[in-house]
């Protein structure tokens, strides 16, 4: 399996931020960089896809940043992934419409089954991406919803493989005790995932801190995304992807 880097932006009233465990109180804001420029950026070093998180838009789905989103389609060739408490099939028709590759959907998945089965059917595996957000519990992995506030009884696992039986082919799994830490990558978690869904690309997400992160991932994920880790400059686009091309 071929490992792409995935650079992602989290975005709020088009300024790119990041959420420490995504709590909007513990927002660390990058005021100097401008979204369509780090995009470009990216683009330049070499990335095919970028994750885009709307916090404007998950927090309240009048404030969806889809003019941010158009202008950066218009201006850059790069395939732009986009999630962000997107609760509805009028919501994913709009933002495919717009441009937008593939859409993620996250709470969704555990919170409206019918409507997540019927959105994966209506507009095909390849245009949708699962967002599960995982926290360790016991030899499982239990997921949690609504912006990481409340921990859901469903394990990770059971959720794949009922939604691999409607054509799931793209799933983003974040361990969130790790996510914006750089503690280093759940490594154990992917490989067992990989193993279990072999036709699934999973994209990895979660405490990536280093290269090493990317080599011990290499060939076991389809994605490995990467925000902090690239705007703390911990290492480049140019560098992850050589990283993965070189292991």
């Amino acid at each position: 399996m071929k490992t792409e880097l995935i650079p992602a932006l989290d975005l709020i009233d088009s300024k790119v931020v990041r959420l420490v465990k995504g709590d909007y109180k513990r927002k660390i804001s990058y005021d100097e960089i401008n979204p369509l420029h780090k995009l470009k950026e990216y683009e330049e070093m070499g990335a095919r896809w970028i994750h885009l998180v709307d916090l404007s838009g998950a927090k309240d789905t009048s404030k969806r940043q889809l003019s941010l989103f158009k202008e950066l389609i218009k201006n850059s060739s790069v395939n732009l992934q986009v999630g962000g408490g997107i609760r509805s099939k009028d919501e994913v028709k709009s933002l495919l419409d717009l441009g937008v590759k593939r859409v993620v959907l996250g709470s969704l998945a555990i919170t409206e089954v019918k409507l997540c089965v019927e959105i994966l059917q209506e507009f095909g595996g390849d245009s949708i991406c699962l967002a599960l957000d995982v926290v360790p519990s016991n030899d499982d992995f239990l997921i949690a919803i609504n912006a990481w506030q409340e921990q859901s009884e469903q394990t990770l696992f059971e959720t794949v493989s009922y939604y691999l039986q409607y054509g799931l082919k793209h799933m983003l799994c974040t361990d969130i005790s790790r996510d914006g830490t750089l503690q280093g990558m759940n490594t154990k978690l992917y490989k067992d995932l990989a193993k279990t869904f072999a036709s699934i690309q999973t994209q990895a997400s979660g405490g990536l801190c280093d290269l090493d992160d990317l080599k011990n991932l290499n060939g076991v994920c389809g994605g490995i995304v990467a925000g902090k880790a690239l705007l703390d400059g911990i290492f480049t686009v140019k560098e992850g992807i050589e990283c993965l091309q070189n292991v």
